[in-house]
């Protein structure tokens, strides 16, 4: 285990290129597998995560050249051509293993097992399995919808549409992708909008995507797709904690180049800006079909608490640990409503940020589906355990060079699932990790 200290600066000032977007990187690596052509991917994301994606696609015997953070290119073979090994390890990829099973369901495969680290195993999958069995698919979870997975492919499949009750990307996404296979429509409904990451790069690779009555839904059986050659924007998620240490310290400022700015991931700056955070966004040219620009954040010396209401947890479900952060300096008690999703996360998220947030000195509170903060003048300092989950790992460096006192992060190699270069980025703004 790894245990970083991370220690008070004055100051963070300079411009980052954040890792290419992890979402996206999942999502291009499988769709080639399954294209009618060879497709090149320019700057995949390189980590833990996206490597067992990487992995899985060869593992479907897909012919791989080249090597995440560069180029990428996977000779498609089809969408009805993969044919994956028995079992299939998707480590702590929770995306890989939800995305996945939607692809499978179309192969000439039987019984493939996917399974994952302890983390993983701990994440539900019924959510998954449930719906591709109303389809018709032959999938198993182990007892209470965990994993392992069996999947197994070349059963008949047929559209319908399925409402679901909590707003999820990969949930959304494991069944359109079902959807490609199935005869007739599938439609997906959600409360609030998830990010459309998938849609997107469905509709890139000749997919019809259809809208109606704020469902999204395909016309299957597909005949085969081809996604165009593409490279990977930066990943929000991981500019988001940069975003944070610069509200906290950035002067003159912190600058984020080439992010993406997909309107269902970026709720983040809003709440910034409510809270009196100065963020500026500059939209660029679209990338791999995704709007993408610049950001630049400067030090906010008095920050104000706010309310997250349930319906914009979803365009900012990876952000909410650093929107507590960010409360743990406001003026007043912020609070966060409608974030149940967080407890099925790589740790259950709202315990684990009331317990590091106290851990720092910070008053905290655990609600049923959320949190709240009690901020002060300063972060106090202390210690915490970041989990194996990789967005308190970098969460905890960011504390502590906000902090008085300083944040012992142990568990901190988590960081890598990510954002492999974190420390290094942090180092490039003046930090000493």
């Amino acid at each position: 285990m790894t245990t970083l200290r991370s220690t008070p600066v004055a100051v963070l000032s300079g411009t980052l290129q954040v890792p290419s977007d992890k979402s996206i990187t999942h999502r291009a690596l499988l769709l080639a597998a399954v294209s009618d052509r060879v497709v090149t991917v320019e700057s995949p994301l390189d980590s833990a995560d996206t490597g067992a994606t990487l992995s899985a696609v060869e593992a479907c015997r897909v012919p791989v050249e080249g090597h995440l953070g560069g180029r990428v290119e996977i000779r498609g073979r089809g969408l009805r051509g993969l044919l994956p090994s028995p079992a299939i390890d998707c480590m702590n990829a929770g995306t890989l293993m939800r995305l996945l099973p939607g692809l499978l369901v179309g192969s000439r495969a039987d019984h493939v097992i996917l399974d994952g680290d302890d983390s993983l195993r701990r994440r539900p999958m019924g959510r998954i399995a449930t719906p591709l069995r109303r389809m018709g698919a032959a999938v198993f979870t182990s007892p209470g919808g965990l994993p392992p997975l069996v999947v197994s492919g070349g059963v008949p499949l047929r559209g319908m549409r399925h409402d679901l009750e909590v707003a999820s990307a990969q949930v959304k996404s494991c069944i359109l992708l079902a959807g490609l296979f199935a005869d007739g429509e599938t439609w997906v409904s959600e409360p609030v909008t998830s990010r459309d990451h998938t849609e997107r790069m469905l509709a890139a690779a000749g997919v019809p995507v259809m809208y109606a009555d704020g469902a999204v839904g395909v016309r299957g059986p597909v005949e085969g797709l081809s996604l165009p050659d593409l490279r990977v924007p930066g990943d929000f998620s991981s500019a988001a904690f940069h975003l944070v240490a610069g509200a906290l310290l950035g002067d003159p400022e912190v600058r984020l180049t080439g992010v993406n700015l997909n309107p269902l991931r970026t709720g983040l700056l809003e709440v910034m800006r409510r809270m009196g955070v100065a963020v500026q966004v500059t939209v660029g040219p679209d990338v791999a079909g995704e709007p993408c620009g610049e950001i630049v954040v400067r030090r906010t010396d008095h920050v104000n608490a706010t309310e997250i209401a349930p319906e914009e947890v979803p365009s900012m479900i990876d952000e909410l640990p650093l929107v507590g952060l960010l409360a743990a300096v406001a003026r007043g008690t912020t609070t966060v409503r409608g974030a149940q999703e967080l407890r099925v996360k790589e740790s259950d998220r709202i315990i684990a940020l009331v317990r590091a947030l106290r851990g720092m000195g910070v008053q905290a509170e655990e609600l049923p589906d959320g949190f709240s903060v009690t901020g002060g003048t300063h972060i106090p300092g202390g210690s915490m355990d970041a989990g194996h989950d990789h967005r308190f790992a970098m969460l905890g460096a960011i504390a502590g060079l906000a902090s008085r006192d300083g944040v012992i992060v142990a568990g901190f190699e988590a960081a890598a699932v990510s954002y492999p270069g974190f420390a290094a980025d942090l180092r490039a703004l003046g930090a000493g990790v």
